[in-house]
């Protein structure tokens, strides 16, 4: 384990010296996730001088929640989106060959090889955003909500990892797997909305199969709801999250199985 935070230090050592190599397009993409991001609240703005609750979500819930959801995204896309949409590329060309030769784990490998530095800004942001919210509902989390605010979000990165790594995955069967990655985007965006306003078969897909719903609803109920502690759900999360975990490294073992290296 030692090992491998070793060698986690040394990739973000690298990213950083590559990032600051081209600084105006560091600042550039901080300022497109910026801009977006703003459009997200401007749009909460709007909807709520039409409405007073979302399902049974107030205004500053809701940006709470936003700002959550802006947590864990760029948090999975600081440490895994870039490398994860370049599996199916390293598949096609036979370029996997080169993690698979590596003393490491190939799913650490190819999964952990660039870090995007900017996002790390905006995960700030996203923190900002929603300490602002918290101030604006006058709720004040004890150390506990924060801690587990903290675990909640980590889980939600590791949902994000999994579901986005199995798409990849699926270029050892159908080569290009692109589509499915980029389309991923899609149901990504689905977590930043109350869980309350799903229903059906629907919020059961999202919340057990594929529990992208959970990633950001469960910490902002930690925080906000200080009164008591909505275990249940935290379970839901980390049980949901160690599923999709084992089922994506089950998957790409299975991928790899397939693999017909550029030498064979």
């Amino acid at each position: 384990m030692l090992r491998y935070l070793k060698i986690y230090a040394i990739l973000m050592r690298n990213s950083l010296i590559r990032e600051m190599s081209f600084k105006a397009n560091f600042l550039l993409w901080t300022l497109v996730e910026v801009l977006w991001f703003s459009g997200q609240v401007l749009f909460i703005e709007v909807l709520f001088g039409h409405v007073d609750k979302l399902g049974d979500w107030t205004k500053w819930q809701v940006v709470a929640l936003v700002g959550t959801h802006q947590v864990v995204a760029q948090l999975f896309q600081a440490f895994f989106y870039v490398n994860l949409t370049q599996i199916p590329e390293l598949v096609r060309t036979g370029k996997l060959d080169v993690f698979l030769t590596l003393p490491l784990d190939s799913q650490f490998a190819v999964s952990s090889k660039q870090f995007g530095l900017d996002n790390f800004v905006n995960t700030v942001l996203g923190l900002a955003i929603t300490g602002y919210a918290l101030l604006r509902l006058g709720v004040t989390p004890g150390a506990l909500q924060v801690l587990l605010y903290c675990c909640c979000v980590l889980f939600g990165v590791a949902v994000h990892y999994s579901v986005m790594c199995s798409l990849s995955t699926f270029c050892f069967w159908i080569i290009r797997a692109q589509g499915l990655v980029y389309g991923y985007f899609n149901l990504f965006n689905i977590g930043r909305y109350p869980e309350s306003v799903y229903r059906g078969a629907f919020k059961f897909m999202f919340t057990w199969v594929l529990p992208v719903i959970l990633v950001a609803n469960v910490p902002v109920r930690i925080l906000t709801e200080v009164a008591y502690t909505p275990w249940a759900a935290i379970g839901q999360l980390v049980g949901t999250s160690l599923l999709v975990l084992g089922f994506t490294r089950w998957f790409w073992l299975r991928g790899l199985g397939r693999y017909a290296s550029a030498s064979s």
